[in-house]
C-alpha cells in the first residue's frame, strides 16, 4: 500500500466517513446557531442538496470562518501545545455519541459534559473563544459543531498531520444526556467489542485502525492502565504483552492514577505513524491499542501503516 493511498484513506475515514446525521437538524439554516427558518429558500440556492453537508457552506455567509478558527487555534496551541490532541479527543467524544452535533459542549445538569467519563475532556474554553469571535463577524450563522470540526483539523495540521477540506452545515444539538457517553468506546475493550460499536455507526475494521491512529498524539491518565501494570487479570502482575523495558517505565510513571503518560512514547507531539510502529514493538499504552496487533483482523492493517514513511501525512 503506497503512502499516497494511505494518506487518502486516513483523510476520508477520519473526517468524512465518521457519521453525522443527514437530516435537517445538521443544517445551520434550520435554526439553532444557524439563523432563521425564513432564510431556508435562500439556503437552497447555494446548498447543493437539502440533506448534505457542503465544502462551500460558509463561502457566502461567513467567508472568514476558517481564517478565524485557524488564527485562534494557532494562538491557543502556541501557549499550550497539549490543546491539539485535546481538541481531537473532544471531537471524537462529540461524534461518538449522537453524531457531530456539539452536544458535548452543552453544560448543564445531566449533560454529556457533566458525565464522569467526560471529566478529562479539554478545549471548551478555546471553542468558546472562537465562537465569540465568529459571532462578531457572522452573528447567528456558524454552528459550534462546525467550529469544533474545523478547530480539530487545524490543531492536527499544526502537529504535523494532514490538512483536509471540511464539509460544513451541521446544526448544534439542543439535547445532551450523560447516559449517552457510554456509547464512546473505552480503552479497555477487546477488538470484537470495538468492532461491534464501530459497526453500529456504519464503520468497519479499517476505520477502527485508522481512528486509533489519533493516539499518535495526546496522553492517557494512568488510572486507565494501572490494571495492566499492577494487577493484570487479577494476578498482581503486569500484562506480559507490554515490552519489558517499557513496562518498567510505565510502572514507575503510573504509581498515581492522576499522573499522565504519552500515548506515543517516541514522538508524542507529532502527528505521524509512529503509533503503529510502537504497537509492533508491544508499546501500546491502552489495552485497545495493543489488541490491534494481536487480532488477525487488525494486525495486517497496523503493519501496513507502520511500514509507511514518517512523512506519510504530508
Amino acid at each position: 500500500m503506497k503512502a499516497a493511498v494511505v494518506s487518502v484513506l486516513i483523510l476520508l475515514v477520519i473526517f468524512v466517513a465518521w457519521p453525522v446525521s443527514a437530516d435537517r437538524k445538521d443544517l445551520p439554516g434550520a435554526g439553532g446557531y444557524g439563523g432563521d427558518e425564513d432564510d431556508d429558500n435562500d439556503t437552497k440556492s447555494w446548498f447543493p442538496l437539502d440533506n448534505q453537508l457542503s465544502l462551500s457552506y460558509y463561502d457566502r455567509i461567513c467567508p472568514d470562518f476558517e481564517k478565524i478558527v485557524a488564527t485562534k487555534v494557532r494562538e491557543w496551541t502556541k501557549k499550550d501545545s497539549s490543546l491539539g490532541p485535546a481538541l481531537l479527543r473532544l471531537l471524537f467524544h462529540d461524534c461518538g455519541v449522537t453524531g457531530c452535533d456539539a452536544s458535548v459542549l452543552l453544560d448543564h445538569e445531566g449533560s454529556e459534559r457533566r458525565s464522569p467519563a467526560s471529566k478529562t475532556l479539554r478545549g471548551f474554553e478555546l471553542i468558546d473563544d472562537i465562537k465569540s469571535e465568529i459571532e462578531k463577524a457572522c452573528p447567528g450563522l456558524v454552528s459550534c459543531a462546525d467550529i469544533l470540526t474545523a478547530a480539530s483539523r487545524d490543531a492536527t495540521f499544526q502537529l504535523g498531520g494532514p490538512y483536509w477540506p471540511n464539509a460544513y452545515g451541521r446544526r448544534d444539538s439542543t439535547d445532551s444526556y450523560a447516559r449517552d457517553v457510554e456509547k464512546v468506546p473505552s480503552g479497555r475493550r477487546d477488538i470484537t467489542g470495538l468492532l461491534e460499536t464501530f459497526q453500529s455507526y456504519g464503520l468497519n475494521v479499517l476505520d477502527l485502525v485508522v481512528l486509533s491512529g489519533a493516539h499518535t498524539i495526546g496522553k492517557a491518565y494512568c488510572g486507565t492502565i494501572q490494571s495492566r501494570l499492577y494487577n493484570f487479570n487479577a494476578t498482581y502482575g503486569t500484562d506480559p504483552s507490554i515490552e519489558s523495558k517499557y513496562a518498567d517505565f510505565l510502572r514507575r510513571k503510573c504509581r498515581v492514577a492522576s499522573e499522565t503518560v504519552y500515548l506515543d512514547a517516541e514522538t508524542p507531539v507529532k502527528f505521524d505513524n509512529q503509533y503503529y510502529i510502537n504497537l509492533q514493538k508491544n508499546m501500546g499504552v491502552l489495552t485497545t491499542d495493543q489488541e490491534l496487533v494481536k487480532d488477525p483482523r487488525t494486525a495486517p492493517l497496523v503493519k501496513a501503516f507502520a511500514e509507511q514513511p514518517p512523512h506519510m501525512f504530508r
